[in-house]
């Protein structure tokens, strides 16, 4: 199995597709160019490479279907090896890395670990992102108190604007992991009080 650290965001997104339902190329290429996953790539140039990593990294497979029709196409599923290198993705930490240049990647593993994983290492991501934003806070918080007045308005602009966004981006992670520490409190109390009826 390759280490979850090769994986490239794209590679992670089609193995969590993959991991919803098997999938053909175009299917696949479909589903990036027409939701807000295109970020990770709507390129077949990518795509294709990538899904044949997949298969060669023992991730996936590919079966032709439809063989005798104008129309055949290859159609890839997740295998157990792959269900592993998804799994082992998305249990990686949340790095200070993650955070300064590859917080999409962060917010795809959440997408994919609630389905994969369960509800507990979704809302795991979500405050050790939250927690690494506030860690990093105070460094972006002294850089803008010692950039030079001759610097002009606009880096101090710019730099308070990734502050800002950082903050809000805190809030979002903690309000939602808390909303989902609570939905899953109210399921048990049904439970609880189904069984005790």
């Amino acid at each position: 199995m390759a280490d979850p650290a090769t994986l490239s965001p794209l590679k992670l997104a089609l193995l969590g597709l993959l991991s919803q339902r098997p999938r053909s190329g175009y299917d696949l290429l479909k589903v990036f160019s027409q939701t807000a996953m295109g970020g990770f790539s709507s390129s077949p140039g990518a795509i294709y490479p990538a899904l044949k990593w997949l298969v060669r990294a023992g991730h996936i497979a590919g079966a032709v279907e439809n063989r005798d029709t104008l129309r055949p196409r290859r159609v890839y599923r997740l295998i157990d090896a792959g269900t592993e290198a998804l799994k082992a993705s998305l249990r990686m930490p949340v790095t200070r890395d993650d955070v300064m240049r590859n917080a999409d990647s962060v917010l795809l593993r959440f997408a994919f670990a609630g389905e994969v994983l369960g509800r507990g290492e979704a809302v795991r991501i979500l405050e050790a992102y939250a927690d690494e934003i506030e860690s990093y806070l105070p460094e972006l918080k002294a850089q803008l108190a010692a950039l030079p007045k001759s610097a002009g308005p606009y880096g101090w602009h710019a730099l308070k604007h990734g502050i800002d966004m950082y903050r809000a981006d805190t809030r979002w992670a903690r309000k939602v992991a808390n909303e989902l520490k609570e939905q899953f409190t109210a399921r048990q109390a049904r439970r609880y009080a189904s069984t005790i009826q």
